[in-house]
């Protein structure tokens, strides 16, 4: 039996007739960028979090890049980040002109290591990006206490994965100063293209992002700073709109999906599954595993049509274009042992005990076969 690592078209054909009239209604208006689609997902974005702005613009990424902007990040800089996370985690830092600064993980959660952070710190420290990798939160109070006692330093979450999420009762996107949300098809909460969204309690803050995703204006051909075209479509808008209100139910079967997962692998000694520190509401945005002979397991579910990958075969601070800044591998040892390890099975809303199954039998197969 093939599984897919996430079935896009089962999530569309059970909504299909909302977001073909939510689509159509767009291209009748043929308002395309900007206007009232765009303003009502905004609004209903900001009511689900509980913050004053939600900001959407074309990217997760560029929702991390402006919100260290609006944030005063800036060239020679310093922002202590996870090693662990997505280039684009990384990436915003450098592109606002900082110097990313790079902290090993917690084994456990793969989320930053926060008893790491404080050494880390300096006088060009500006800011802390927290990573809610795979849909768990990072251990936040810690991570503000640091940031409130240390030079005032701003946080911004990465909440791209974590959307639903919640820390001791709070939800992901409130607990820092800002928060970067993604909305590739893929996400928990995902459109029909890349999308993104700045969301803050922060009322100057918030201010700057609207200028900054708009070339720096509040008016048409007037500009205060410099900015740049980030913009979420209307269409995009659109389709968010009708998916939000099943957010928390598709959660909830996320959540359902790994308790089975979690089931069929407990008698598995080889295989570590995903642990939910206490107090957090994981939204399991990827299930990841560690196993033995990963590459291998790899090799085996893809050649039966079994979906999974690995996040992340490099952390950061081996990528080639930040090999300048001097790191070791030994000062990451959590991080880079989870590169050689974790393998992400499927996981979606609409996955079947069938299918889950299927996906565990295998890596049993794997488990059981010898080395190769």
């Amino acid at each position: 039996m093939a599984v897919p690592m996430i079935d896009l078209r089962a999530q569309y054909r059970a909504i299909k007739p909302e977001i073909d009239a939510a689509v159509a209604e767009v291209f009748e208006s043929q308002g395309f960028v900007g206007g009232p689609k765009v303003e009502q997902f905004e609004s209903a974005i900001a009511r689900y979090l509980g913050v004053e702005h939600a900001l959407s613009v074309a990217s997760g990424t560029d929702a991390l890049l402006l919100a260290l902007k609006a944030a005063g990040v800036k060239e020679g800089d310093e922002v202590i980040t996870t090693t662990f996370s997505f280039f684009a985690t990384a990436g915003a830092i450098a592109n606002a002109g900082a110097k990313p600064v790079f902290v090993d993980i917690e084994p456990a959660t793969f989320n930053i290591d926060v008893a790491r952070i404080e050494s880390h710190v300096t006088d060009r420290t500006r800011a802390i990006v927290p990573v809610h990798l795979y849909g768990q939160c990072a251990d936040m109070d810690p991570i503000m206490s640091i940031a409130g006692r240390v030079h005032d330093l701003r946080v911004i979450e990465d909440a791209a994965q974590s959307l639903g999420a919640r820390y001791k009762d709070r939800p992901a996107c409130t607990l820092g100063d800002a928060a970067a949300v993604s909305f590739y098809p893929t996400k928990n909460l995902g459109g029909a293209g890349d999308g993104g969204a700045v969301v803050t309690r922060d009322h100057q803050l918030g201010g700057l992002v609207r200028l900054l995703r708009a070339h720096g204006g509040d008016r048409t051909y007037y500009h205060r700073i410099v900015g740049t075209n980030s913009r979420l479509d209307a269409i995009q808008a659109s389709v968010l709109n009708v998916k939000l209100k099943y957010l928390d139910a598709w959660n909830l079967r996320r959540r359902e999906r790994a308790a089975y997962y979690d089931a069929l692998l407990a008698d598995v000694a080889e295989v570590v599954t995903p642990k939910e520190a206490p107090g957090n509401f994981h939204v399991y945005h990827q299930y990841v595993i560690r196993l033995p002979r990963r590459d291998e397991a790899k090799t085996l579910l893809t050649r039966k049509g079994i979906g999974c990958a690995v996040f992340y075969p490099l952390p950061l601070h081996r990528q080639q274009c930040f090999q300048h800044l001097g790191y070791a591998d030994e000062d990451f040892p959590a991080a880079s042992r989870a590169c050689k390890e974790v393998l992400a099975l499927p996981m979606y809303a609409e996955l079947t005990p069938e299918q889950q199954n299927e996906v565990v039998a295998t890596v049993k197969e794997h488990l059981a076969a010898p080395s190769a």
